[in-house]
C-alpha cells in the first residue's frame, strides 16, 4: 500500500527505519511507535495528495513539525504516516506596514525572528524549543513572553487548512479584529492535528521594545518566590517575562554551565517600559515587591549582553535537568490555575513530589498562573510519575484551572477531558466527526470516538 503513496509522491516518501523511528515519539511520553511511512510534503498540494490517498485507503496521517510535542501527540496508535511539514520553511511575506507576517507551517519562530529582526519587528511566542509555528499553532502554544502579548490564539490572525477529504478552508483575516461569522479559525488552533492540516499561517507582529530591563531574585522557598509573583502580577508593572526555577532547576544549571548561582528558588522577571525614566522607577518598584516577599538577592539587568547573562539559566534549565539525571526517563507535565491559586498549586506540587519521593523540578511561567514539573524516573517507577501528572491536573481543575496551559491534551492528558468539560465533550466529538468523518487525522488524540454523542 505504501508503494502507491511513493508512486504519487516519489523520493517525498520514506521507510527508513531511522526515520521512522524518530518520528514514532516525542519529548515527553514513554511510549514509542514507529508509523508505516514518513511524507516530508514541500507543498500544500503535496498535502493534499497525502490526505486525499489516505482517505481511499483509510489510512491516519499525524502531522508532524519539529517534534517537540510532550503529550504523546505524534505516536500513532496504529499503521499510520507521518507527515513531515518541516520543509514546508518558507516565509512567504512580511509586511511590516500591517505588522503582519505570512509563513508555512515548517518555519520555526527563531528563524521568523530573525527575519524580523531588519525590520524592527518580532513575533512574542517563544515556548523555548525550537518549534514549528504550525505545531505551535496545533497545541496552542505559549511561553514566556505569554503574560504580555498572549500565545498563539491571540497572535494568529488567519489559517490555510487543508481537511481530511482533501478540502481547502481559509480561515480568518489577516486584520486585527473581525465580526464576521463564526470564528473556525480558534477552532483548529490548539486541535493538534486532529481537525485539519495547517498549510499556511498570517501572524501577528509586535514592534521590538526599545525599553528593557530585567531583574532576578532568590528566595527562602518556592512559596515566597511564587508570593512574589503574585505580588508582581497584582502591580501596575508592565511585566513581558515573570518565570520561576526551583533550587533543584539551578543545581542542574550551576553543573551543566559551570555556574554559581544561588541554589534557591528564583524568579526571572523582564520588563518592557515605556521611556528611560519610567524604567527607573520600575526597576525600583519591582525590587521592593521582590523584598516584600522577603528575597535573599536582587540582580538587576540592562543591555542586551546582560539580559542574555541574566536569562541562560532559564533558557538552559531543561537540559540541565537532563544532564543532572542522566539515564533516567522523563516526564513533562503543565498545569494552570487563576493567577491567585497559583503558589498554593505550586506548594502542593512541592509536597507531592517530596511525598512520592520523586526526584522534579518545578519551573514556569508563573505571570499567567502556568507551570510545568520535570520528572526524572527510572523506567520501572513511571508509573509514580504518571500518578503525580494525575494528582496535579486534579488539584488544578479544583482550583478553576485546566488540565494543560500550553502542552495540549494528546494521549496522556485525554482521560481529564470529561472531568474539565463535562457535556462539552459530546459537541467535541461531534466537531471531530463532521471535520474528519472517518477518524483518519491523528486518531486517538484529544479524544476517542468509541462513545456516540
Amino acid at each position: 500500500m505504501i508503494d502507491s503513496l511513493k508512486m504519487r509522491l516519489g523520493e517525498k516518501v520514506s521507510t527508513n527505519r531511522s526515520v521512522l523511528e524518530v518520528h514514532g515519539r516525542d519529548e515527553g511520553y514513554p511510549d514509542e511507535q514507529p508509523p508505516s511511512a514518513v511524507v516530508f510534503a514541500e507543498s500544500a498540494r503535496d498535502v493534499r495528495e497525502v490526505l486525499t490517498w489516505a482517505s481511499e485507503n483509510r489510512i491516519p496521517v499525524i502531522p508532524f513539525g519539529a517534534g517537540t510535542s510532550l503529550e504523546g501527540q505524534l505516536i500513532p496508535r496504529g499503521p499510520a504516516v507521518s507527515l513531515d511539514l518541516s520543509r514546508m520553511n518558507r516565509i512567504v511575506q512580511i509586511k511590516p506596514e500591517d505588522f503582519l507576517a505570512v509563513v508555512e507551517p515548517g518555519v520555526t519562530y527563531p528563524a521568523l525572528n530573525r527575519a524580523l529582526r531588519h525590520h524592527g519587528m518580532f513575533f512574542p511566542v517563544d515556548p523555548g524549543a525550537e518549534a514549528s509555528l504550525g505545531g505551535m499553532a496545533a497545541t496552542n502554544a505559549s511561553g514566556t513572553t505569554t503574560v504580555r502579548y498572549g500565545g498563539m490564539r491571540q497572535n494568529t490572525l488567519a489559517l490555510e487548512v487543508i481537511l481530511a477529504n482533501g478540502e481547502t478552508l481559509r480561515l480568518g483575516r489577516p486584520v486585527r479584529k473581525t465580526s464576521s461569522g463564526y470564528d473556525l479559525k480558534d477552532l483548529f488552533i490548539g486541535s493538534e492535528g486532529t481537525l485539519g492540516v495547517i498549510t499556511e499561517l498570517s501572524l501577528r507582529l509586535h514592534p521590538l521594545p526599545t525599553h528593557v530591563h530585567a531583574l532576578r531574585a532568590f528566595f527562602k522557598s518556592i512559596d515566597a518566590a511564587a508570593e512574589a509573583a503574585y505580588l508582581v502580577m497584582a502591580s501596575a508593572l508592565p511585566v513581558a517575562r515573570l518565570e520561576l526555577i526551583d533550587d533543584i532547576g539551578l543545581r542542574a544549571v550551576n553543573r551543566y554551565a559551570d555556574r554559581n548561582y544561588p541554589e534557591s528558588p528564583a524568579l526571572f522577571m523582564e520588563f518592557h517600559s515605556s521611556s528611560a525614566a519610567a524604567m527607573e522607577e520600575e526597576l525600583g518598584e519591582a525590587t521592593r515587591l521582590a523584598q516584600e516577599a522577603e528575597a535573599t538577592a536582587v540582580e538587576e539587568a540592562r543591555g542586551v549582553e546582560e539580559l542574555t547573562s541574566l536569562w541562560e539559566a532559564r533558557h538552559r534549565v531543561y537540559w540541565a535537568f537532563i544532564a543532572l539525571f542522566s539515564g533516567r526517563k522523563y516526564m513533562i507535565t503543565d498545569a494552570a490555575v487563576p493567577i491567585s491559586q497559583m503558589p498554593s498549586l505550586i506548594g502542593f506540587a512541592r509536597r507531592t513530589l517530596r511525598d512520592m519521593q520523586l526526584d522534579g523540578s518545578i519551573i514556569g511561567h508563573v505571570g499567567d498562573g502556568n507551570f510545568h514539573v520535570m520528572i526524572a524516573t527510572a523506567r520501572e517507577d513511571y508509573p509514580r510519575a504518571e500518578a503525580f501528572a494525575a494528582q496535579l491536573v486534579r488539584a488544578a481543575l479544583e482550583a478553576d484551572g485546566t488540565a494543560t496551559g500550553e502542552h495540549g491534551i494528546g494521549l496522556r492528558k485525554k482521560q481529564f477531558l470529561a472531568l474539565e468539560h463535562a457535556s462539552a465533550v459530546k459537541w467535541m466529538r461531534m466537531l471531530k466527526r463532521l471535520f474528519d468523518p472517518n477518524g483518519l487525522l491523528n486518531p486517538g488524540k484529544v479524544l476517542d470516538l468509541g462513545e456516540e454523542p
